[in-house]
Order: C-alpha cells, then sequence, then structure tokens
C-alpha cells in the first residue's frame, strides 16, 4: 500500500505537469480548431529562461517574468506566423506549429549549452514523510501551482470579457463576429496564454533535474491526455492530466511484478498506451464534445 501510496503521490505531481500543457493545447485547439505542436517548445524555452533568470532576481520572481516573456513570444508567433495563415487548411496551420516549434527549441537549446542548469526551484528533491509514503515537495508545489491556476482560469473564463469572448467564439466565431467580438483578440489571447502555461509547466517538469535538450519529450505526453480528456474540455485536460500521470508512475512502480519478464520499464509509454485505448473506445475523449455528421 505504502508503494501505491506513494506512486499515486508522483502520478499527480506528473499529472500537474501535463494537466498545464494540455490546457494550453485546448485553450488554441478551442479557439482556432488546429493542435498547435508548439507547446513542447514554449515549455522547454520557458524552463531555460527561469534558469538564468533565478540566480539574480529569485525563484518565484524568475517563474512570474518567465510566465510573461513566453506568453509574449507565443503572442508574437501567433501574429507573424499563424494570424496571416487563417482560413487556410488546418493541416497547413499544424504543419507550421512543428515548425515553429523546431525553430524555437533550436533556440532555447543553445542557451543550455554543455554545463549542467538547474531551474533554481527551492524544493529539489527533498520530500514529505507522511505514514511512510515520501511525497517529494516539488509534487505538492507542482499540485498546488496548477490548482491555483486551473481557478484562474476558469474564473477568466467565466467571468472577464475577454473571456467571455473567447468562449463565444470557441462554439461559433461567425456568430460572435456578429456580435462585435474580435477574433484575431481571441487567437492572440488564447496563445498567449498557452505559452505562460507550456512556461509553468516545463518550470516544474525541470524541477529536482538537470536540464538538458531532452525535457521537451514531457510534453508529448500532454496528446494522450488532451485525446482521453476531450480535445475541447478544458476540464477533461485537468482530470486527463491527473489519471495519465497518475496511470504512469503506477506502471512504472510496479513494473517488476507486473511484467518480470520485459527488462524496459513501460511506464513511459504507458500514456500512448492509454491513448489507444480511448481513440479504439472512446476517440472523443471522456469529456470531449462528439460530433455528428450529417450525410
Amino acid at each position: 500500500m505504502t508503494q501505491f501510496l506513494g506512486a499515486v503521490a508522483g502520478g499527480v505531481g506528473l499529472g500537474s505537469v501535463y494537466a498545464l500543457l494540455a490546457l494550453g493545447f485546448v485553450i488554441i485547439y478551442k479557439s482556432m480548431r488546429v493542435i498547435s505542436f508548439a507547446q513542447p517548445a514554449f515549455m522547454l524555452a520557458g524552463a531555460v529562461l527561469v534558469s538564468y533568470l533565478s540566480p539574480s532576481i529569485g525563484f518565484v520572481p524568475a517563474v512570474v517574468v518567465g510566465a510573461i516573456a513566453i506568453a509574449g513570444v507565443a503572442l508574437v508567433v501567433e501574429r507573424v506566423a499563424i494570424r496571416p495563415m487563417v482560413g487556410k487548411a488546418v493541416f497547413v496551420i499544424a504543419i507550421i506549429t512543428i515548425g515553429i516549434d523546431i525553430v524555437v527549441r533550436v533556440v532555447a537549446g543553445a542557451f543550455i549549452g554543455r554545463d549542467p542548469r538547474q531551474v533554481g526551484d527551492p524544493w529539489g528533491i527533498d520530500a514529505w514523510e507522511i505514514g511512510g509514503v515520501y511525497i517529494a515537495h516539488r509534487h505538492i508545489a507542482a499540485f498546488l501551482v496548477t490548482t491555483v491556476l486551473v481557478l484562474a482560469l476558469f474564473a477568466f473564463f467565466r467571468w472577464t470579457p475577454i473571456g467571455l469572448a473567447m468562449r463565444a467564439s470557441a462554439l461559433d466565431q461567425e456568430a460572435a463576429m456578429a456580435q462585435g467580438v474580435s477574433v484575431g483578440a481571441v487567437f492572440a489571447v488564447s496563445w498567449a496564454l498557452a505559452g505562460g502555461l507550456a512556461a509553468v509547466a516545463g518550470v516544474f517538469a525541470a524541477s529536482g533535474r538537470t536540464m538538458d535538450q531532452n525535457l521537451w519529450h514531457i510534453a508529448l505526453a500532454a496528446l494522450p491526455v488532451i485525446i482521453l480528456g476531450g480535445l475541447d474540455s478544458l476540464g477533461g485536460a485537468v482530470i486527463g492530466g491527473l489519471l495519465i500521470g497518475v496511470a504512469q508512475q503506477v506502471v512504472a512502480s510496479y513494473h517488476r511484478q507486473w511484467f518480470p519478464g520485459l527488462d524496459t520499464n513501460i511506464g513511459s509509454i504507458t500514456p500512448y498506451l492509454v491513448m489507444l485505448v480511448v481513440l479504439l473506445v472512446r476517440p472523443y475523449g471522456l469529456f470531449g464534445t462528439r460530433e455528428v455528421e450529417r450525410v
């Protein structure tokens, strides 16, 4: 039981990172009906930027400044590379986001260098022991920060004018434009929010470890998350992230007992196995909108 609870605690921390990344994917998809593959690059860039800022201004201010800066980068990317392509085929915009991802990752990777870098997190590898279960401080921090950001995000969509405009645009862009909603502003804000969330996720993904250029691989697990939760569901992104994170950590923890004949731990591929099952059984996800086509 202790082993299981420890795996669940670690999974909640990892799932919080997945949830932040998945929220960015969902926000952009709801506004533009396209999946942005630039999220891994924004995550890496945010972690790298915080690693440079943290020694001089402190960890918390560095995270805030880093998130705002990456949100600004995402805003510029949307205005320069994505806005001119609005109205084009969806797959064209998706391919452009792949190109953006490669460019941003190469630039961010150049600033990592050969020397090990740390984001400067105050938790490191410290953990609390509760009833024999060790819970890493960074996992608790990731869950708490994710909870605060999710609540703030839902309040933003519910009570702010731009948030209401984004909800209206997600339901029907043409009707929203007829009511005076600036769809261009909705696109810009969605990319900025996604960039900022990815930067925060990058900080927690890099905490307690040495940063390298492969950090962006963590963001790929957000794709199974949005498939599980639903491409257009913000709540599904959060729940899906936590479920995927817990499943991955539990499988990784019990790998030797469940799969004694396998030398390689399959915990890392668990999100993709879950994704395949969900696509076969419920392709629109647990909370996604089921689309009905009339023929």
